[in-house]
């Protein structure tokens, strides 16, 4: 039979693959995911041990504020170690997306508890400013050096990994809020040091907190969007059709196409095609794939060939059961 005659159910087909052209998350990158987390994880829970002994024994709510950080970075680490231990997984009967998306579902719970840490910080803050304490500066600017030397540390680690992971951008963002944390008890040290002024301790901590939730609210944002199977922003179901009708051979409509994050920097789509006449719809479908997978880096993709009474494809396959029949008779 020829190509253009196959069943109706045959170009039903997924994607040859997962990963095209570099696109997908191959084994390799999960791997240095994984150990730089890990190394990232020993580094901050270690510290912050240091860093709450010494804010409760200098008395400064900067250092309590960015232990307590740091206690939330340490779990977003150990979260995020789970889950690329999980997503390596292989696919199973049950779940045969695999378990990719326990990373979104890491970095959602991540932006919540930045959202939870900031709100006590700032409560914290006004009840230092109501009631000032007395804080030592030396130990606290010495332990906020350190600090700073860590977080610079671990941030170096985290940006050697694969930073399209909401898991590792969330990582980066409780790193850098630290690093800020800081950088905020090292100013206050010393201003307190030279002037004996304990305020400022408490308002720095206020401004780090509003630069966290600007973070916070921006991982919320894209783990949400994912977990509502809302399109990447670059790639956009009425960019893709446009681009499909206007660079793929013999397509004549793109209907029903929906596109969605499975997780981070893995996308999905699914379209029904009507082939021009004369498309061989097995060479329509490829066509298709390629532009998913080179154009908008959609590695998995279901291209449905339209066999209505009104497609062309319908037409040409009657036409050519009709001349087989004839072909048949005695």
């Amino acid at each position: 039979m020829p190509p253009h005659a196959h069943p109706p159910h045959a170009p039903h087909t997924h994607a040859e693959g997962h990963d095209h052209g570099g696109h997908g998350h191959a084994p390799a990158v999960s791997s240095r995911n994984e150990s730089r987390v890990l190394i990232a994880f020993g580094l901050t829970f270690g510290y912050m041990l240091v860093e709450a002994v010494g804010g409760w024994l200098s008395g400064s709510l900067a250092l309590i504020a960015d232990a307590g950080h740091m206690l939330t970075d340490a779990s977003a680490l150990a979260l995020a170690w789970g889950a690329f231990r999980l997503a390596r997984r292989p696919p199973d009967a049950l779940r045969t997306y695999g378990f990719a998306r326990f990373e979104v579902l890491t970095g959602f719970v991540n932006a919540l508890a930045l959202f939870g840490l900031t709100g006590w910080i700032l409560w914290e803050a006004v009840q230092r400013l109501r009631q000032p304490a007395e804080i030592l500066a030396g130990p606290m600017l010495v332990v906020a050096l350190i600090g700073l030397a860590v977080n610079l540390v671990v941030l170096r680690i985290l940006r050697g990994a694969d930073r399209s992971h909401v898991n590792i951008r969330g990582a980066t963002l409780h790193v850098m809020g630290d690093l800020l944390g800081s950088v905020a008890a090292i100013v206050a040290a010393v201003v307190v040091w030279a002037t004996g002024w304990t305020p400022i301790d408490p308002i720095l901590s206020a401004l780090l907190s509003a630069l966290i939730l600007v973070a916070a609210w921006r991982l919320l944002r894209d783990t949400l969007e994912i977990l509502l199977e809302a399109a990447p922003r670059e790639a956009q179901p009425v960019a893709v059709r446009a681009w499909l009708l206007s660079h793929v051979e013999g397509l004549a409509a793109a209907e029903h196409l929906h596109v969605w994050s499975l997780s981070s920097g893995k996308t999905a789509a699914t379209l029904e095609a009507l082939p021009a006449a004369g498309t061989d719809p097995q060479e329509l479908v490829r066509a298709i794939k390629r532009e998913l997978a080179e154009r908008f880096a959609i590695g998995h993709a279901t291209v449905e060939i339209l066999w209505s009474a009104e497609g062309e494809a319908c037409a040409l396959e009657a036409e050519v059961a009709e001349t087989e029949a004839l072909a048949a008779k005695p």
